[in-house]
C-alpha cells in the first residue's frame, strides 16, 4: 500500500513560526528518542498494494502516545490532531496535512495488537532509556492492582443457593458478590476478585519498576482472579541486585530462585497462625515497605493521570496492548524528567 507523504512544510508553517503552539515536554521527548529504530518495528504494517495511501505508521504510533498522555478517546484525539499545533508537530504533520480520523487510529491500534508489536515497541523504548544510563538496577519493585472491566458487571446466577443469595443482600446491588464462575458474555476474559472487602470485576495489572528511576521494565495484565504471585517471576529481569515485594509474593520457591540468580530477596515476610511475626521480622517488613512504596505511585499515575481505573476495551489482548502503550508513555515522560537539566 502506498504511504501518504506528510510533514512537508508549506507557506503556512513558515508564516506561523517555530514557537507558536510549542510544547516543551513533547519537543523534549521527540528529541530524546531514536524514532528511526521505532519506525523499523513498524515497517511492513501497510504492505498491501491496494487501497488509498496510508498514513506512515510512525505518525499513528506517535498519535497513540498522545492519546495516553492526555487520556483521550479516539474521537477526542482526532479533534486534537485537527487543531492543536503541538500535537501535529509531534506527529510530524504539516499544517496542510489531513489528520488521521478516529477510524484510522482505531484500526492501527487493532493492527498493533493483532501483530503483537506493542511488546517489542515497549521493550525498544526501555532499551533506549537504559542506553542513556537511566535504569539503575539497584532493585525491582513489583506489585499488582485491580482495574474494572469496560463492560457492566454480570449478574449472579439465578440458581444460586439460598445461603449464597442471602449473603448477597447488600444495600448497593452493584456490589453484590457474584460467583467467581460468573462471566460476562461481552468480555469473557474478565473475572471477579475481592481485595480489602471490595469486589472488582475485571483485570489485574502487574508491574516491575526500577528502584530509584521508577522506569517500568515489565508490565503484565491478567484476569482479576489470578493470584499476585503467579506471574511474579516474569516481573523481575534477572540483572537487578534485589527484588522488593509485599507479603503476597512470599514463597519458598521464589526465595530459592532469587538466591540462585544472585538476587537479594526483599519480599516481606508473611505470618501464619502457627508462626506469628517476630519483632525482627516486623522491623524488616517496615523497612521493605518503605523501599517498595514508590511502586504505588505507578498505579496512582496509571489510574489518575492516565485514567485507567477502568479498562477501555474488551478482552485480555486488547487491554494488554493498551497497558503497554500507557507504560511506553509513562516511561517517556519519566525519561524527560530524569534527563532535564538542573
Amino acid at each position: 500500500m502506498a504511504v501518504k507523504r506528510v510533514g512537508e512544510r508549506g507557506f503556512a508553517d513558515d508564516l506561523l513560526g517555530a514557537r507558536l503552539g510549542s510544547n516543551a515536554v513533547l519537543e523534549r521527548i521527540a528529541g530524546l528518542i531514536d524514532w528511526g529504530s521505532i519506525e523499523a518495528f513498524l515497517a511492513g504494517l501497510h504492505s498491501s498494494r491496494y487501497g488509498r495511501p496510508a498514513y506512515p505508521p510512525l505518525v499513528l504510533f506517535k498519535a497513540l502516545l498522545l492519546q495516553q498522555w492526555y487520556a483521550l478517546s479516539e474521537v477526542r484525539l482526532e479533534e486534537a490532531l485537527g487543531d492543536r499545533l503541538s500535537f501535529r508537530r509531534f506527529c510530524g504533520l504539516a499544517l496542510e496535512d489531513d489528520a488521521p480520523d478516529q477510524v484510522t487510529i482505531g484500526r492501527f491500534r487493532n493492527l498493533l495488537t493483532r501483530e503483537q508489536l506493542v511488546q517489542p515497541l515497549f521493550e525498544e523504548i526501555v532499551r533506549q532509556i537504559d542506553a542513556r544510563g537511566l535504569i539503575l538496577r539497584q532493585g525491582t519493585l513489583i506489585d499488582a492492582s485491580l482495574v474494572e472491566a469496560a463492560v457492566k458487571r454480570p449478574k449472579p446466577p439465578k440458581d444460586e443457593s439460598p445461603e449464597a443469595s442471602a449473603a448477597t443482600q447488600e444495600p448497593d446491588a452493584s456490589l453484590r458478590p457474584a460467583s467467581k464462575l460468573v462471566k460476562s458474555p461481552l468480555d469473557p476474559d474478565a473475572a471477579w476478585a475481592k481485595k480489602g472487602g471490595k469486589r472488582t470485576f475485571g483485570y489485574k495489572v502487574h508491574v516491575g519498576a526500577d528502584q530509584g528511576s521508577a522506569i517500568i521494565r515489565r508490565a503484565l495484565l491478567t484476569p482479576a482472579n489470578v493470584n499476585d504471585t503467579v506471574p511474579a517471576d516474569d516481573l523481575y529481569c534477572g540483572d537487578e541486585k534485589a527484588v522488593y515485594a509485599d507479603q503476597a509474593y512470599s514463597t519458598h520457591a521464589r526465595t530459592a530462585r532469587l538466591k540462585e540468580a544472585g538476587i537479594r530477596d526483599r519480599t516481606m515476610t508473611r505470618p501464619n497462625k502457627h508462626h506469628p511475626l517476630t519483632e525482627r521480622q516486623k522491623t524488616r517488613n517496615k523497612a521493605i515497605g518503605r523501599r517498595r512504596g514508590p511502586v504505588e505511585q505507578v498505579f496512582a499515575r496509571l489510574k489518575g493521570t492516565y485514567d485507567w481505573a477502568r479498562v477501555r476495551y474488551r478482552g485480555l489482548a486488547a487491554n494488554q496492548a493498551q497497558l503497554l502503550l500507557i507504560c511506553c508513555a509513562m516511561n517517556l515522560k519519566r525519561m524527560a524528567v530524569l534527563t532535564k537539566p538542573a
